[in-house]
């Protein structure tokens, strides 16, 4: 499985001015608003999934970076949305930096090895400094979407 598989163009959401996205609990709202009709989910449902498995551990997984996730019952299949915040957010990450990218995943319950392959593919997407620069300093959706599909190709 690709991550253009489960990400879609419309759910890419480039925050250049730092307008949309000001925290943590802005980037989980949005990520459920744009995630939820993806896996016809109700949005506050999606949300508060989210914020719970925050509540657990952080997400911030270092290096700008941040991968919400979680998994729904009645979830029909995955999805993905992508926010970019090139003025940084404050995530709680692991190293204390403000996160730039807000990876959400979330899916079905019973789909646990699928749901664990897909968060390892976008760690290894987003374990490049260039990758994660490339990805940063784009412009538009259709850039961000253009440079995942250029992964995906060359990860066959």
């Amino acid at each position: 499985m690709r991550l253009c598989d489960i990400l879609t163009i419309d759910r890419i959401l480039v925050d250049a001015d730092g307008g949309r996205i000001p925290n943590k609990d802005a980037a989980l709202k949005t990520l459920a608003e744009l995630l939820s009709p993806a896996v016809g989910v109700p949005q506050p449902e999606v949300e508060d999934l989210l914020l719970e498995r925050e509540r657990l551990q952080s997400t911030g997984i270092g290096d700008g970076v941040a991968i919400p996730h979680t998994a729904l019952d009645h979830a029909e299949q995955q999805a993905a949305a992508l926010i970019l915040c090139p003025r940084g957010v404050d995530f709680e990450a692991i190293d204390g930096k403000r996160v730039n990218i807000v990876f959400g995943v979330v899916g079905p319950k019973r789909a646990t090895g699928e749901h664990l392959r897909t968060l390892a593919r976008i760690s290894r997407l987003l374990r490049d400094d260039a990758t994660r620069a490339r990805l940063v300093s784009a412009t538009s959706r259709e850039e961000v979407y253009g440079l995942i599909a250029a992964h995906d190709a060359s990860e066959k």
